[in-house]
């Protein structure tokens, strides 16, 4: 295997991939507010297809250097699994998150909206919280699915669409991401969440990324620390294919 990229530029790709993942999902959900004025359900797709086909993209970009986990409990799971070092994962955290502060603010810029307005939308009910821990254990269970299964470059198009589907299937619309979370704090408008709903929200997303690393012991036992290191993509310099009609799908 080749030498993971060195911490400082993962860091930097973890920051900016995270920026650019909450200016998709707020600044989709602006434009899909004032496009749509009157339907919220066509808000909802327009934001949902923005985010899904955007984080395609964002984890094709970063991919390479950090894994593009954009997302503390994803870090935090692959750090259980032995994929990513403990130390490594805790710095990852506050960079997912003021990337994705940062996100929401350039969002609220590029649409001429206060730099910081902070939302009054109130999500945190018992249906919301149940939503989030399905949506987050969802998400690492198609990531480490791919991973164990030497399926890494299928993953950009995979995680685009399980999030992209799951604006729809959960109540929650699908945070399933402690930093967006606090991201979406920071603007009052479509995607935002109140202060005090986040909390919840968080404590939600970790539940669902401890039940997550269970359902994933019980479905792949023998997960290695080498296949956790390829989660979202592969990150070490190998160049990523797709898997072949004899390894792929077929490993066990």
């Amino acid at each position: 295997m080749s030498a993971r990229p060195d911490l400082a530029r993962r860091l930097l790709a973890e920051l900016l991939g995270s920026a650019l993942l909450a200016a998709v999902v707020v600044g989709s959900g602006i434009a899909a507010q004032r496009l749509s004025p009157d339907d919220t359900g066509l808000q909802l797709l327009e934001n949902a297809a923005a985010t899904a086909t955007g984080l395609f993209a964002i984890i094709l970009m970063f991919g390479p250097v950090s894994g593009a986990h954009f997302n503390p409990v994803v870090s935090l799971v692959d750090a259980a699994f032995g994929g990513l070092p403990f130390r490594d994962a805790l710095a990852y955290v506050p960079a997912q998150v003021v990337g994705c502060i940062g996100g929401a603010v350039l969002a609220n810029g590029m649409f001429a909206e206060a730099a910081i307005s902070i939302s009054t939308t109130h999500r945190a009910t018992g249906a919301h919280l149940l939503a989030e821990v399905v949506a987050t254990a969802g998400l690492l269970l198609v990531i480490f699915s791919l991973a164990r299964t030497g399926r890494g470059a299928t993953a950009p198009a995979a995680v685009g669409a399980y999030i992209g589907a799951a604006y729809f299937f959960t109540s929650s619309t699908s945070f399933a991401n402690p930093a967006i979370s606090i991201g979406r704090m920071f603007s009052d408008t479509f995607a935002g969440i109140a202060p005090a709903s986040v909390p919840a929200y968080v404590a939600a997303q970790l539940v669902g990324g401890a039940g997550a690393i269970l359902l994933i012991r019980a479905l792949h036992p023998d997960v290695t620390p080498a296949e956790a290191a390829d989660v979202v993509v592969p990150h070490d310099g190998r160049p990523q294919t797709a898997p072949s009609s004899t390894s792929g799908g077929l490993v066990s």
